[in-house]
C-alpha cells in the first residue's frame, strides 16, 4: 500500500518522515498524475490559502476532490482540514475548499501565531495516554455534520475526527513527535 502526501506547501516533509518511522510506503504528490498511484493521503498543516492556489496552479484540484469523494482514504491536518470542509469561515473571499468533509472551520480560530499552544489530549482510541497536540494558528471546527464521529475535543471543541476513511486534526500530529495518530489511521483504514 502506497500512502501520498500533498506535497504543495507546509509540513509534508514531517508528514512523509513519520510515515517513513512506520515504515511506509511514502509518495509526495505534487501532480494530478501522482493521485493514480496511492492508496491513501495525508493533507498537511501549512497556510491554506497557499495550497489552495497551488491546488490549481499544479492542476491537482478536480482530481483530488474527485477521489476523495470516491473513498480514497485522507487525513487532513490543520490546513488540510481547512482544504476538505464544506464552509470555511474567515477564509480569503477567493478560497475554495474541497468540500468533502462535513464541516464548517474557522480559519485561524485559535489565533495567530503568537497564540500558538500544546496541549494534552484525551484521544479515547489511543491507549498509551493522552496524545500532544500541537495547534499553530490552527483552526476551531464550529459545526460537524451528521456523518462526523468526533474522536478528541479541545475545550469542547472537536479537534479530531473522521467521517468514514476521511480523518482530520485541527492540531498538528506530524508535529508532535508521537507516531500512534499516525499508526492508528494507517491501521484502521490501509
Amino acid at each position: 500500500m502506497k500512502i501520498g502526501v500533498l506535497a504543495l506547501q507546509g509540513a509534508f516533509r514531517e508528514h512523509a518522515e513519520a510515515l517513513s518511522a512506520l515504515d511506509a510506503d511514502v509518495a509526495l504528490v505534487k501532480r494530478p498524475e501522482h493521485l493514480d498511484s496511492i492508496d491513501a493521503l495525508f493533507l498537511p498543516g501549512g497556510e491554506s490559502t497557499t495550497i489552495d492556489k497551488l491546488l490549481d496552479s499544479s492542476g491537482l484540484r478536480e482530481l483530488l476532490a474527485a477521489r476523495l469523494r470516491d473513498g480514497l482514504p485522507a487525513f487532513a491536518t490543520c490546513a488540510g482540514l481547512i482544504l476538505c470542509a464544506t464552509e470555511v469561515i474567515d477564509g480569503r473571499a477567493d478560497q475554495l475548499p474541497l468540500g468533502v468533509l462535513d464541516v464548517t472551520v474557522r480559519r485561524n480560530g485559535y489565533g495567530r501565531q503568537r497564540e500558538s499552544f500544546e496541549t494534552a489530549l484525551a484521544v479515547p482510541m489511543l491507549a498509551d495516554g493522552p496524545f500532544p497536540g500541537v495547534f499553530i494558528r490552527a483552526p476551531v471546527v464550529e459545526r460537524i455534520g451528521p456523518g462526523v464521529e468526533v474522536l478528541a475535543e479541545h475545550d469542547g471543541v472537536p479537534v479530531l475526527g473522521r467521517a468514514g476513511d476521511l480523518w482530520f486534526a485541527s492540531f498538528h500530529p506530524e508535529l508532535s513527535g508521537d507516531l500512534r495518530l499516525h499508526q492508528l489511521f494507517v491501521n484502521e483504514v490501509c
